[in-house]
């Protein structure tokens, strides 16, 4: 399943457990300060421990699983 949404909607399906693999990919271009995905959410405690980093040509992805 594919989850699309801001910041808040990705929070939600966290919090509730819904969610098993992320894969997020940051580019370097500032914005502004914008939402926290991850401010007072404890990853580990959700079952969150794999973190694989991939460093692309204009993106840096991150893809984060439980176990």
């Amino acid at each position: 399943m594919c989850i699309g949404g801001g910041v808040s909607t990705i929070r939600q399906f966290l919090q509730t457990g819904y969610i098993n693999e992320m894969h997020l990919a940051f580019s370097p271009v500032f914005l502004g300060s914008g939402e926290q995905l991850f401010s007072g959410i404890d990853m580990s405690a959700l079952g969150f421990n794999q973190v694989q980093k991939i460093n692309g040509e204009k993106a840096t992805h991150i893809i984060v699983t439980k176990s």
